[in-house]
């Protein structure tokens, strides 16, 4: 697997597959076509068209259109049709700036093809040799991607939190960062695709930040989600990143990110554009 393989596995999905999922005209969504069935029984909340699926326009509050999503995401899984439910509510909106139209279960998120926002951060050190980056190994118990590479920290985005209060609390449960070392971690873009995925259509916006770490800093895990932690160097993490299927299919992205950022990735790469444009769809 190449560095521009790792991009292509984020490619882009085939519309054809999926309905627009709409919000008072506003396509906030995207529903595979294969799974309308799923939603048959909610007539008196969802309106099906040739090209859509709508939420009744006569729910027009915050508070109503949760209740009437919590009510469909509920019946999906009891009826297995939502594996890894997390009791974690994600805003779902047009976009990230704008308010939110309700709040939806995290793991049906990918289901409806909702915009889904994380925060993912490079924690790395530097010595004689350069620098080195921390990597996670995921839990096995992860409902998404167990036992794959990640960033020492990632986590999804929830309701109620500003992205630097969420990455500080995300470090100190995925790798007991203390809070006042967390917050000098620095915000350096993001990194967006839309892609197909066993779960549904992951259309995702990764808050990325970096923090260099003291040389003598060991990571732990305090939340269970983190097998272990490794120190690489910039080389071997490039190497694992090209010649296996180890990483995180999106943390794959953010290293690649890092690696183009710090100079690791040189600008002479064969499809170096290529790599930096498809970090961004």
């Amino acid at each position: 697997m190449s560095l521009i393989d790792r991009i292509a596995a984020c490619g882009p999905y085939d519309a054809g597959l999926y309905l627009d999922f709409c919000v008072d005209g506003a396509r906030i969504g995207a529903v595979r076509r294969h799974d309308l069935s799923h939603f048959e029984g909610f007539q008196d909340l969802l309106t099906i068209s040739d090209d859509r699926l709508s939420l009744d326009p006569k729910l027009t509050t915050y508070q109503a259109r949760t209740g009437a999503m919590a009510r469909i995401a509920n019946d999906l899984r009891d009826r297995g049709q939502v594996p890894g439910w997390r009791d974690e509510a994600y805003p779902v909106g047009v976009k990230f700036s704008a308010p939110a139209l309700f709040q939806i279960e995290r793991a049906v998120v990918p289901l409806f093809g909702f915009k889904g926002y994380g925060v993912h951060m490079n924690g790395f050190v530097r010595d004689h040799q350069g620098i080195k980056l921390w990597v996670g190994k995921r839990s096995q118990s992860k409902p998404t991607g167990p036992g794959k590479l990640d960033q020492i920290v990632a986590g999804g985005q929830p309701v109620g939190l500003g992205l630097k209060d969420n990455l500080i609390k995300e470090c100190a449960e995925e790798a007991n960062i203390p809070a006042a070392l967390a917050a000098q971690a620095v915000p350096v873009g993001t990194v967006s695709y839309c892609t197909s995925r066993p779960e549904g259509l992951r259309d995702d916006v990764l808050f990325n930040y970096d923090l260099e770490l003291p040389a003598e800093f060991q990571p732990s895990n305090t939340d269970g989600e983190v097998e272990r932690f490794y120190l690489w160097s910039s080389d071997q993490v490039r190497e694992v990143l090209e010649t296996t299927d180890d990483f995180k299919f999106n943390s794959g992205l953010v290293v690649i990110d890092f690696m183009v950022r710090h100079g690791i990735i040189d600008a002479d790469e064969p499809a170096y554009t290529d790599l930096v444009a498809g970090l961004h769809r």
